[in-house]
């Protein structure tokens, strides 16, 4: 009565809603903001469809390209080591001579009261020769900018498998859901049957009772399978970027049929394909070129300059004939740190053990990766042998369930051996 009071009210506000909209001429409108909205909440979503968009909204894959044009503006950086550097100067200088008289015996110098002086410097010089020390930097850092590139794709890789991951997960659910629904439709048959034979004294009410329970262990399995379809809902929905109350629906997927490769071609495939391996091999470059960096600050350094001069000791700062000079300098330097020769060994050393340390890393990683690859590859082997076994019990469990229908409706077999066909049917459909 409740609820037909309440339906009738909200009737009632709805149309009265309309009418004042319709005052506005907004009612399309309205009507059509209504319509998308319900249109946003419900999405089918193909597993391709799935992988770009988890892709293009990732968090993690936009901070992955930052660190990509970070790692490649450190390398410009370095680049720009190589060029020439310059820089000028303009200097005024006042200087005051209280005392400026000079008494030598046989003359005097008598200096002024105080002088100007503007003095003006303009230079430019090139490395010509540093041991190959910004060659290797460049080279260094342009290694970094791979692995950071390649750190990204071993970041889409990850959302890719996450995704997959989330979208079969829901995929089961749902699946699991129509299983649920079919039972629950089956049993509320038997359970009219059952309270019909009861009403005409057939079967006891303990028989009715059976499938009642039975009912209710189906219905309470819904209820965790929704909880576990909105929890599963809401990762997959921030993970695609998509709005948090879209509810998604999945295209039907149908079995690939593919039989499995040899172990031995996907650890092949893992130890020529794996990210992980080539950033490893990056990093091993990256430490070789550190031990030549080193090295390479143990020999001299050549550069050539040039300079400038400007130098005007008149009061005016505009420059005027002969009141300035300016001396133009042209020369070449050849220094050497050879104190580099003994205070650098330590340091190739310990570039060295790095080095080292990366080749152990990469065995480690091959001894890991080829564990997971075997336990994966075990695994979806069993799980295809568990596949043909369950399809085989399914029709088994689904004749014994026929079997036993036909039985209970002729009143040959008990409430009990029925109620426990149709749970050996339903419980072979869910695995």
């Amino acid at each position: 009565m409740i609820k037909r009071i309440n339906k009738t009210i909200n009737s009632y506000l709805f149309k009265q809603l309309v009418k004042t909209l319709q005052k506005g001429g907004i009612t399309v409108l309205i009507i059509g903001l209504l319509t998308q909205m319900s249109l946003a909440q419900d999405k089918t979503l193909t597993l391709d469809e799935a992988i770009k968009l988890g892709i293009a909204n990732s968090k993690t894959l936009k901070l992955s390209q930052s660190k990509i044009d970070a790692a490649v503006s450190q390398y410009n950086q370095v680049k720009d080591q190589v060029l020439p550097t310059g820089s000028a100067s303009f200097t005024f200088d006042r200087a005051q001579i209280p005392a400026n008289t000079l008494d030598l015996g046989a003359s005097t110098i008598h200096l002024p009261d105080g002088a100007n002086a503007y003095i003006g410097l303009a230079g430019i010089n090139e490395v010509i020769y540093g041991g190959y020390r910004y060659r290797y930097a460049q080279l260094s850092t342009d290694l970094l900018t791979q692995v950071a590139r390649l750190d990204a794709d071993k970041d889409k890789d990850q959302i890719t498998y996450d995704v997959i991951s989330a979208y079969y997960n829901l995929y089961k659910v749902l699946q699991s859901q129509k299983v649920v629904d079919k039972n629950i439709a089956a049993v509320a048959v038997q359970l009219q049957q059952a309270q019909r034979f009861f009403d005409q004294g057939l079967v006891t009410k303990n028989d009715v009772l059976r499938f009642q329970l039975q009912k209710a262990n189906i219905q309470l399995n819904g209820i965790d399978l929704e909880s576990n379809r909105r929890v599963i809902n809401y990762s997959l929905d921030v993970l695609l970027g998509l709005p948090e109350g879209t509810q998604l629906k999945i295209d039907e997927i149908k079995d690939s049929g593919l039989t499995p490769a040899p172990l031995s071609n996907y650890l092949d495939t893992a130890l020529t394909t794996r990210q992980e391996l080539k950033q490893l091999d990056l990093q091993n470059k990256v430490a070789e070129t550190n031990i030549k960096s080193i090295q390479a600050a143990q020999l001299p350094t050549v550069s050539v300059g040039a300079n400038v001069y400007y130098i005007d000791a008149s009061g005016n700062p505009i420059p005027q004939y002969g009141s300035y000079i300016t001396p133009l300098t042209i020369g070449a330097t050849i220094s050497w740190n050879f104190s580099s020769l003994w205070t650098n060994k330590n340091k190739v050393a310990s570039a060295k053990i790095e080095q080292d340390q990366t080749t152990i890393r990469k065995s480690i990683t091959v001894d890991n990766l080829k564990t997971e690859i075997n336990r994966n590859y075990q695994s979806y082997v069993m799980a295809l042998d568990k596949i043909k076994l369950l399809q085989t019990s399914i029709a088994q469990a689904g004749e014994n369930n026929k079997i036993l229908e036909s039985k209970y409706q002729s009143n040959i077999a008990s409430a009990t051996d029925r109620v426990d066909a149709q749970t050996l049917l339903y419980q072979a459909q869910i695995n």
